[in-house]
Parts: structure tokens; sequence; C-alpha cells
């Protein structure tokens, strides 16, 4: 086998050509436009095909290096706090909770659902844990942290379950959101109410009459970079106290906490929230984190495990689907807001937030504005979920001995 590895400076050419790809497809696909597939996704999933082709057919393996990717995903993060305004978030405080309790309910639900599945599959009813929250909600990360403790439960191949699993999941999370969305939209005649506040998340493409320029710019890395110092210092108090939380979630504490204070103390500051420049830095972040994500996938290493894998998570993507459409949707009012909602929370309980996130950014430069909506889902995605999939996870665990 020969092994090419590519460093930080050939992951980003790598990168920036899947997200190109991403877009020629979605620009001469009409399914991809009708159904608000994110570039970085279909350009990410055809990467990674190539990728896994040279592996079988070349004998050629193709590694990144992916601290560029870490870094990606704190900037993305980071812009989504300073886009958060205190008046934006006060709104969200009853629909935060609605949607905390229903995304905590459905963790009971997909561990439940994994477990009854996986028997049925003369699995160990483990593996329905694994491939519940653990891989799915928790992701990449949390399946590789919990794979020790679910070895010791029997399941010596713990880790490579939960990372197929959680690839599967984060493939499917990035497409299914877009056509949720719009079959909300559409059947319900769903319209924004905040188009002028477009900017201050997500940027259309070709879009006109956009001033970014070279202050704008240095304004807003200059604050990106302060805030980052800011969200490295929260998370070392966050540890401190014994909370073992991401460190783009500091970040995100970082640019809310910032943006609602800097703008007030100091008024003739020029802070960016809001502008096209940091909107643009936003979608950059996010769609080259996702691309070299979906790019890296080593999916050669799933075949011994793919068939009852697939089963799993199909399963759990249809449960996805139906509790997304007809509880989350509902709940959160039936509105536009509560359909880009639903677009992320598939993607959320299926792949990981910034997935989640993709699939809205997708929805919202199509139909429109949902400031809200980037302000909770993150929030309850990045910080809450975290915390409670762990006491799911064990309490599960605890009840299957």
């Amino acid at each position: 086998m020969n092994i090419v590895l590519f460093d930080t400076r050939q992951t980003i050419i790598a990168a920036i050509l899947t997200l190109y790809l991403g877009k020629y497809l979605t620009r001469h696909s009409r399914f991809l436009r009708n159904f608000n597939i994110p570039d970085a996704v279909s350009g990410g999933v055809v990467a990674s095909l190539f990728f896994g082709f040279c592996y079988v057919a070349l004998n050629l393996q193709i590694e990144f290096s992916l601290q560029i990717r870490d870094v990606l995903l704190i900037v993305f993060f980071t812009t989504i706090g300073l886009s958060s305004k205190l008046k934006t978030l006060l709104e969200g405080g009853k629909p935060l909770l609605i949607l905390l309790v229903t995304a905590l309910v459905y963790l009971v639900l997909q561990n439940s659902a994994g477990i009854a599945v996986a028997s049925l599959l003369g699995l160990d009813p483990a593996i329905g844990i694994l491939t519940g929250s653990v891989s799915l909600s928790g992701g990449h990360g949390t399946a590789i942290a919990w794979a020790p403790i679910f070895a010791d439960y029997g399941i010596p191949n713990a880790s490579e379950i939960g990372i197929a699993n959680a690839t599967f999941g984060l493939i499917i999370g990035g497409i299914v959101g877009g056509p949720i969305a719009r079959y909300l939209i559409l059947k319900y005649q769903l319209q924004p109410v905040n188009e002028e506040e477009q900017l201050s998340v997500s940027i259309k493409h070709r879009q006109k009459n956009v001033k970014i320029d070279y202050d704008t710019m240095l304004n807003s890395l200059l604050v990106l970079g302060l805030t980052i110092g800011f969200g490295l210092q929260i998370s070392v108090v966050i540890e401190a106290i014994g909370l073992n939380l991401p460190m783009f979630v500091a970040c995100l504490f970082a640019g809310i906490i910032l943006t609602n204070t800097m703008p007030l103390l100091f008024k003739r500051f020029p802070w960016p929230t809001g502008t096209p420049t940091l909107a643009l830095i936003s979608d950059l972040s996010l769609g080259l984190f996702l691309c070299m994500s979906l790019m890296s996938l080593q999916l050669w290493t799933l075949v011994d495990v793919a068939g009852p894998i697939l089963i799993l998570v199909l399963v759990q993507f249809l449960l996805s689907t139906v509790y997304t459409i007809f509880l989350v949707f509902p709940v959160m009012g039936k509105d536009y807001n509560a359909a880009v909602i639903a677009a992320g929370y598939s993607g959320l309980t299926l792949g990981t937030t910034p997935t989640a996130i993709a699939n809205m950014t997708a929805v919202t430069a199509h139909f429109g504005a949902a400031p809200q909506a980037f302000v909770i889902l993150p929030l309850v995605g990045a910080f809450f979920i975290d915390i409670a999939n762990a006491f799911a996870i064990q309490t599960f665990l605890n009840f299957l001995g």
C-alpha cells in the first residue's frame, strides 16, 4: 500500500477543490438545488468516494493533515457567537427550552430503537447504544471516547463500529435536512420574518451590492482573534470546575458575551456583527470544515461492518425523520423558523452540529433568514446535548448491566 500524506497547505487546496466540486454539482443538478443539499456535503461525498477508489483500485491511500479543520470549526462557532444579539437570545429562551426537552426525549428513543434493532439482528444490545446516541448524536469524537468502555461490555471492535456508524450518519444527516425543510416550507407555505437579517448568519452566493473591503476584513479578523482568545480563557475556567466541553463551545459563549457588551462600551468601534464580511468568514470556515471532514473519511474501513450498521443507521434515519416532522416541527411553532430548525435538527440527530448548521445555511440561502434558529440549535447541539448524552449513555449501559 502506497501512502501519501497531504500537509496543511495541500489539505486546504484539496478542501477548496472539493468545495468547488460541490458548487459545480449543485449548479448542474436541479435535485441538489431544489432539496438544498449543502455544496460541501455533495462535493465531500464525491471526494470521499474518489479517495476510496484510489485505495481499492490504485493501491493508494491518501491521508490529510486535519489540524486546520479543528481551527476552522472554532472560527465558525465564534462567528455564530458574534452574530448572536441579545434580543434574539431573549426571544429564543422559550423555544430553546422546548427544543432542549424535545432533544432529551429523543436521546432515550434513539438508544431504545438501537437496542431493539440490534436485538432483532442478533447483535449485542450494547451495539444498539453504540450505534444510537453515542455515534449519531455524539459523532465521531464521542464514539472514539466511549469505545474503551464498550470494549469492557464485550465489544472489542467498538471503535470501528462507532466510527462506521458515525460516518454513515454524517453523510445521511447532511443530505436529509434540506428535503425535510423544503417539504415543510412548501406544504405550509411558510415565509421568513426577518429577511433583512440574512447577512448576520449567512451570505447568499452571487449576492450583489455586498460591501467587503480591506477595513471590514481586518476588523473582523481582529475581533475574531480577540474573541477566540477570550474563549480559550473561558475553556480553562470550564475545565477547572470539572466540565469537559469542546473548545468551540467556549468560543461560542465568548462571542455571545462580547457581541452583547463591547458595542455598548465602545460605541465608536465598528463591531462586525451583522456584516457581510463576518458572514463570509462564517460560510467559508463551515464549508471547508465539512469538506475536510467528508473527504478524509476512509470508507474502505467500513466494508466489514457495513451490512448490519447500514440497517441500524437506516432505522435511525427513519426515526429521526418522523420525529422531526411530526414532533419537533409542531412543538417549535410550525412556522418558518421551526422548518429551518427541523432541517438542522435532523442533521444533528444523525451527524454533528456543523452538519446541522450547514443544512440550515443551505435552506436559508434559498428561502430566507431565520437568525433565531442559528442561536437555538448550536446551544442545544453543542452544549446541552453533549452533557445529557453522557448521562443517557451511562444510564442505558447500567440498565444492560
